[in-house]
């Protein structure tokens, strides 16, 4: 029990307030976009899909998932990793985004790192705090972050929540 808690439930309970800050915006975004349809180089900053509304409901939900998570016995550190992570989460997502937008990607263009580039700055926002994942821990995460962001973009696609399945 010990190597399964270990290597698939506490990776799962650690990065879960990364993943709902990174989900949230689909569901409550909308609106007014972060960069005020600003360009750099002649090119949207982040595009009209980031929007102020969406960062603010992925960071407030991400740190709400890591406070619900500090509630229980032996997690109580919870919800500095979950502040960390939401802002890493949307940290990563920006700079994903604006490398697309440089790049000459359009906006909901795939690019093969997407599903990485969130979760590894939430990991890096919140290696500080300690309580970090074993290796193999840190490994299962990437391989779950790959199925699920598959998984929930095709799930999101089609409920007619994103345009794109990916």
């Amino acid at each position: 029990m010990n190597l399964v808690y270990a290597i698939i439930i506490y990776p799962i309970l650690f990065i879960l307030p990364a993943y709902v800050a990174n989900g949230a915006p689909v569901l409550f975004g909308g609106g007014a976009p972060i960069d005020l349809n600003g360009k750099f180089r002649g090119k949207r900053i982040f595009g009209s899909h980031k929007t102020i509304k969406g960062l603010v409901a992925g960071i407030a939900s991400g740190i709400l998932m890591g406070f619900v998570e500090s509630l229980f016995p032996g997690l109580g550190f919870m919800l500095a990793v979950g502040i960390a992570q939401s802002l890493g989460t949307h940290a990563g997502d920006l700079v994903g985004s604006f490398s697309k937008r440089q790049a000459g990607i359009k906006e909901g263009g795939h690019n093969i790192a997407d599903p990485y580039v969130f979760v590894l700055f939430a990991l890096a926002f919140s290696l500080p705090l300690g309580n970090f994942p074993s290796y193999y821990g840190i490994l299962f995460i990437l391989i779950l972050t790959g199925i699920m962001h598959r998984l929930t973009n095709v799930i999101a696609h089609a409920l007619k929540v994103k345009d794109v399945p990916w």
